[in-house]
């Protein structure tokens, strides 16, 4: 690997080598599908504010370089994909006090690393609830989620595994308004459904079908990167 570049070069012919990435940026990268560093790596980098430089030892190209801050905050630095994770939705929960707590915590004691959480609005205090988590635990949350299911007295749940999660990532968002809508009106014009959002300070996260990511790749980073 060169560097981090805006987005995966394998699947995006335009996308760039970034020169300078910030620690926050690069984490939020490594945490929403950008393969190249390890979390880990760069907390410990941060924390003892130690540049990261990410280069290819067979060229001549100087590669990206991880630090405390950069010359520029760009707006967006990079668009980032995981097609590794699966939505459940649990149906119709009792809109009670505590029970998000025993859901979720029945699924913290098996380890799972959920990520994404929509809880749709009460009808007839029944609501329901969705959440991502990794491909890889689906078995270790379906054997959960039928535990919980007769526990709460639940109507049952469902899996989606046609799904992959999208995302803008970049320091200048954080004085920049209008970047989410941006986002969204984007996949919006080509006929790109979204079915969760998660947001950080700097990053906007978007559940889609898996069958759209390409596109979406596509069409975000020629918005937000080319243009």
């Amino acid at each position: 690997m060169e560097g981090i570049f805006t987005a995966d070069p394998r699947i995006i012919e335009s996308a760039k080598l970034i020169d300078e990435i910030t620690y926050d940026e690069m984490l939020e990268m490594s945490s929403s599908g950008a393969g190249v560093l390890m979390a880990r790596s760069v907390e410990f980098g941060r924390r003892y504010n130690v540049p990261i430089i990410v280069k290819s030892t067979f060229t001549n190209n100087k590669g990206t370089v991880v630090k405390e801050k950069t010359m520029e905050e760009a707006i967006v630095s990079g668009v980032t994909h995981n097609d590794k994770e699966v939505k459940f939705t649990l149906f119709g929960v009792p809109d009670q006090p505590g029970i998000a707590g025993t859901v979720f915590g029945s699924l913290s004691e098996i380890g799972t690393n959920v990520d994404m959480i929509v809880q749709n609005v009460s009808k007839e205090s029944i609501t329901d609830i969705s959440f991502t988590a990794p491909s890889e635990q689906q078995k270790d949350v379906e054997d959960t989620l039928k535990n919980i299911s007769k526990q709460l007295d639940a109507k049952g749940y469902d899996v989606d595994e046609n799904i992959a999660r999208i995302s803008i990532i970049g320091a200048g968002m954080k004085s920049e308004s209008g970047v989410a809508s941006k986002m969204f009106k984007t996949l919006g014009d080509n006929k790109i459904n979204i079915s969760m959002i998660s947001t950080s300070p700097i990053r906007v996260s978007c559940v889609i079908s898996s069958n759209d990511i390409e596109k979406a790749l596509n069409v975000l980073h020629e918005e937000f990167i080319t243009n």
